[in-house]
């Protein structure tokens, strides 16, 4: 007589950086632990294991969880990005380049959960999401200056235990600026496109 199926476990299908990886897993295990042992991706890091240190930030459609808090099951059908999906092939994010250029890490353990929530920073600000220091929240007033106040408080779920913080910072505010840049120019040629 065969086994009777668990109740406990099921097969799931994660799409992380792309890739459909299909996998038995146990209802309880979190997205970190399935990416760190299940499918080897060990960039995103294990730190505090309850959700305070953000060394295990990843992106879930595109906004930012912490992976040791999330479990896996409820990651199947959304859109996963670890730290080893921000590159494009050989270039750098914008965001990791701009950590490499001011040393916005120093023994780099918690740097691709930083990174991960850098990225969704950059998004959330241009977005117009307001944070606990914005000084006019409301949405007609358009993203708030990304001030360094901004870029702490907006950051302040990713601990450094080295300290790199004035780093990290003008690393955010680096590659804020040039998403910015990017997104004038893409504007300005949409609208000469539209003018033409």
């Amino acid at each position: 007589m065969a086994p009777a199926p668990s109740s406990t476990s099921s097969a799931i299908t994660l799409n992380i950086n792309g890739e459909k990886h299909h996998l038995p897993i146990d209802h309880r295990t979190t997205l970190l632990d399935a990416l760190r042992e299940r499918l080897d991706l060990t960039g995103t890091k294990k730190g505090c294991d309850q959700g305070q240190c953000g060394a295990c930030t990843v992106l879930v459609d595109q906004r930012r969880v912490v992976s040791c808090l999330s479990l896996a099951v409820a990651a199947e059908g959304r859109e996963i990005t670890t730290i080893e999906g921000v590159a494009e092939g050989d270039e750098l994010h914008p965001v990791q380049q701009a950590f490499l250029d001011l040393d916005g890490y120093q023994c780099g353990y918690c740097t691709p959960g930083q990174i991960c929530s850098a990225i969704a920073v950059i998004e959330e600000h241009a977005a117009g999401w307001p944070s606990a220091v914005t000084d006019d929240p409301a949405p007609e007033a358009g993203p708030p200056p990304l001030t360094p106040e901004e870029i702490r408080e907006r950051m302040s779920g990713n601990l450094c235990r080295c300290g790199a913080y004035v780093s990290i910072v003008q690393a955010v505010a680096r590659a804020a600026g040039e998403h910015a840049a990017e997104g004038s120019a893409a504007g300005k040629h949409a609208a000469e496109e539209a003018a033409a």
